[in-house]
């Protein structure tokens, strides 16, 4: 290297360092420069997002959301979540409800050799020494070795069976422990439509999932979802709270926390929540579950006469205001009815001074009584109110008058028919879960 390129190279290092020293000293006092490069590093002051949400809540809406955190947190407790390992028909059975997807588990594993079957669904405490109401539908076919129960605390306890009742689609278990919070039951006459409730349950396996929604309808019946049988009891609460498969057998809350139904049941055409969910009454619950504990059976009792709904032309014709009540149309000979001298061609309008709205009303009324005991029926015969005593018998069946088509009956099928499907859940394993959860994403 020459002299003349060392010069220059000893003259660019020294203006480096000279323009370096300037730089440095103006940074830090707060030149342009400076001011520039401080503004490009990231400050962990800066705001992020607005300075104020763009709506201002009443006090009287803060007051509606903070109800319903306090009712979410204090029912949860209350609530179960109940697995059922089976290999019974009857599990199979629940597992069709699937419809399509039931092709899609079983070709997970073989036919000559079928795994377990696992319903889940929802169960609500009802004593604190550990008896839970469920469905019936949820442990249909199972021993009282296939039974899990997790409570909200994320303890696990094994179930025993100590009663079903297959006409209201209720089971009573019993698992051994002390210490549980019991919900509170409520009383199914105050409820009205358009009230808020709360739907608590483990849909699609999702723990302690509360939804809410409005009662959409009160005595809802002839729905056929109870196995179709005649003498079964539906009598259901409607909501739009989510209702899904998992949340069979979880509670239905009013915003004072009291339970007043059972989630059992939607209507859909997709198999999923489309709005229509339907609970039955605590009244029935409440009757149910105190006949199984006494000793694991139902003694309903029964009056004895099939009835039907008054329609305003009948209501006219016999003298009746307005439709009400429900017509007598069949008597049992010999039962309790004719006994007290009902008639076909009477209408029921009270029992035990609660007027009757329907015939499912009716029935559901009946289904919280035991044989043996009394009840008191107000009647319109012949244009004037009168009043029978009938004692309870045990449950005789009439058979069934033959159906007549009415006005109402379709005269051709619709292209996409809403079905009823109970709400538990089934699957055959966590991975056959899990993909076709994917698939609803």
């Amino acid at each position: 290297m020459d002299r003349r390129t060392l010069f220059a190279a000893i003259a660019l290092v020294a203006i480096g360092m000279v323009l370096g020293i300037v730089l440095v000293s103006h940074v830090g006092s707060g030149s342009a420069i400076g001011t520039v490069l401080a503004q490009s590093r990231p400050s962990t002051s800066a705001r992020l997002g607005a300075a104020q949400p763009p709506i201002q809540l009443s006090e009287s809406v803060r007051q509606l959301n903070r109800v319903f955190v306090e009712v979410a947190n204090a029912v949860m407790p209350s609530v179960v979540g109940i697995r059922v390992v089976s290999k019974d028909k009857e599990s199979r059975d629940i597992f069709e409800f699937f419809g399509p997807f039931r092709r899609f588990f079983e070709e997970q594993e073989p036919e000559s050799t079928p795994p377990p079957r696992q319903a889940q669904g929802s169960g609500v405490i009802v004593t604190e020494d550990g008896y839970i109401v469920t469905n019936n539908h949820v442990v249909a076919g199972a021993k009282d070795g296939d039974i899990r129960v997790f409570t909200y605390d994320g303890k696990e306890y094994r179930a025993k069976i100590i009663g079903r009742d297959p006409l209201t689609d209720l089971a009573l278990l019993k698992v051994e422990t002390k210490g549980l919070k019991p919900a509170y039951f409520g009383n199914v006459e105050d409820i009205q439509v358009g009230e808020w409730v709360i739907a608590v349950g483990n849909p699609l396996g999702l723990r302690s999932t509360v939804t809410a929604g409005i009662i959409s309808a009160i005595g809802r019946g002839g729905l056929g979802v109870i196995g179709g049988d005649p003498y079964a009891v539906e009598n259901f609460i409607q909501t739009d709270a989510a209702i899904n498969p998992g949340n069979s057998g979880g509670g239905l809350f009013t915003l004072q926390g009291a339970l007043i139904g059972i989630n059992t049941a939607i209507a859909t055409t997709t198999g999923f929540y489309q709005g229509y969910g339907f609970a039955v009454p605590v009244d029935i619950v409440r009757a149910v579950v105190e006949d199984l504990m006494e000793d694991g059976k139902i003694d309903r009792g029964y009056i004895g006469v099939q009835i039907q709904p008054v329609d305003a032309v009948t209501a006219k014709a016999i003298g009746l205001e307005k439709p009400q009540g429900a017509i007598v149309s069949n008597v049992l000979p010999g039962g309790a009815a004719e006994r007290a001298g009902i008639k076909v061609g009477d209408v029921i309008l009270e029992f035990d001074g609660i007027p009757v709205k329907s015939p499912n009303h009716l029935q559901g009324l009946v289904a919280t009584r035991r044989a043996g005991q009394t009840v008191r029926l107000t009647l319109w015969r012949d244009g004037k109110r009168m009043e029978k005593t009938v004692t309870c018998a045990v449950g005789k069946r009439i058979q069934p008058l033959p159906s007549v088509p009415t006005r109402r009956t379709p005269r051709r099928k619709r292209k996409q028919r809403a079905r009823w499907i109970w709400t538990s859940w089934a699957s055959v394993s966590d991975r056959s879960r899990s993909e076709l959860a994917t698939s609803w994403r």
